[in-house]
């Protein structure tokens, strides 16, 4: 593999993405032609007043798309970048960007300990909806979701396994060593506005 090409690709990405994140969700409007045959249907009540409203299934497809993007450079990173112990674990990363998207007010998402040895107190369950999605998945479901008002805005919560993929994995967390193969160490939790402005501690316009 030519390596300074591949250098050179993770960074283009990655700044794409940190630009991507720098514009408010309110800004990114993308406007197609309208087909000759499209009706005009009257707005309905969330889109009268600026909110959006998407199908459930829309919000489930966006879901499995960040899952595949944030597990799938999770693994890159770790694969390509740690390779001692005293090398940053690529989940720890990607907490800043987790937050970061929150904070646009795109999507919160959470990564969980699901071993009861958190590395950190921050990866602990947080409440009722997290701590029943890491039992499941420990007993084998691969998705959990969950519908839930806040602030009169209803919100998919989604719950997905983390399992060990590499050794690397264990030079960084040493009590995931004696993890069953095919247990869940740990989850990523979502959680995204289904009609209106995402409520979450760190998201712009929360109530």
């Amino acid at each position: 593999m030519n390596k300074p090409r591949f250098h050179l690709a993770m960074v283009a990405v990655l700044t794409a993405g940190i630009l991507l994140l720098e514009v408010p969700p309110s800004a990114r409007v993308f406007t197609f032609p309208q087909s000759a045959r499209a009706e005009q249907r009257p707005a309905t009540a969330g889109q009268q007043h600026g909110h959006r409203v998407r199908p459930l299934d829309s919000v489930r497809r966006e879901v499995r798309m960040l899952d595949d993007i944030y597990k799938g450079g999770i693994v890159t990173i770790t694969q390509h970048y740690v390779s001692a112990e005293d090398s940053i674990p690529a989940g720890t990363a990607f907490k800043q960007l987790f937050v970061a998207a929150e904070k646009k007010g795109w999507h919160r998402v959470r990564l969980l300990d699901a071993t009861g040895e958190p590395y950190s107190k921050e990866n602990r369950a947080e409440d009722s909806f997290e701590k029943r999605a890491v039992a499941r998945l420990l007993k084998g479901e691969t998705w959990v979701e969950e519908i839930e008002q806040r602030n009169g805005v209803r919100h998919l919560r989604v719950a997905t396994p983390i399992p060990v993929v590499f050794e690397k994995c264990i030079m960084c967390h040493d009590n995931y060593r004696d993890v069953p193969a095919g247990q869940p160490i740990g989850a990523l939790t979502y959680l995204l506005p289904v009609d209106g402005q995402l409520q979450s501690e760190h998201a712009p316009g929360s109530k």
